[in-house]
């Protein structure tokens, strides 16, 4: 069975063989460190405990991290399950990190990297210790959205905001960030 501290020693040496660099191994190891706080004495025995549960885990993620916006905790999500998938290919066997091709970055005309298949990790961290709720008011007309207003008690009112053609996974978005504040109490 592979421990989930086994990731951080994958993390090292994928670097010593560079196939992370220094930023991508110290944003994955954040990721990890995250995660790892929510962990129960199980999962941190099994990384495909963590990779079985990882949405339910997650939930407890967002309620441990209010002060970080959701793109971003499902920034570190995307890093974490990025690692574990590179740690069952290469990790669990180090032999075929031989084999490991790294996909190399392709320069925009601005000469900032820009990477295909991960568009969330190229957000830079920093930027969510501006953002520390959960979402921001616009005030903003928008268009083609459904505009809903209610009273929850005398002195709170609720405002919500969606466009006319959301779909189901959208709604699914919306109700676990409701279902998260619920457990707040």
């Amino acid at each position: 069975m592979d421990k989930f501290i086994n990731l951080y020693n994958f993390i090292d040496f994928a670097k010593t063989n560079r196939k992370y660099p220094e930023s991508t191994a110290n944003n994955l190891k954040s990721a990890l460190k995250i995660f790892e706080k929510e962990l129960n004495a199980e999962e941190l025995k099994s990384i495909s405990m963590v990779e079985n549960t990882v949405n339910e885990i997650f939930r407890s993620v967002v309620i441990a991290n209010k002060e970080k916006s959701i793109i971003s905790l499902n920034t570190y999500k995307a890093r974490l399950l990025k690692v574990i998938k590179d740690y069952k290919k290469y990790g669990a066997n180090p032999s075929k990190m031989q084999s490991w091709i790294v996909k190399t970055r392709k320069s925009s005309p601005t000469g900032k990297q820009i990477h295909q298949s991960t568009p969330l990790l190229i957000k830079k961290d920093k930027q969510d210790k501006d953002n520390k709720i959960l979402s921001n008011f616009i005030e903003a007309p928008v268009y083609n959205c459904y505009k809903i207003e209610f009273s929850l008690r005398e002195d709170a009112k609720a405002v919500i905001s969606v466009p006319k053609d959301i779909s189901l996974k959208e709604i699914k978005i919306i109700k676990a960030i409701l279902d998260s504040l619920s457990t707040q109490e």
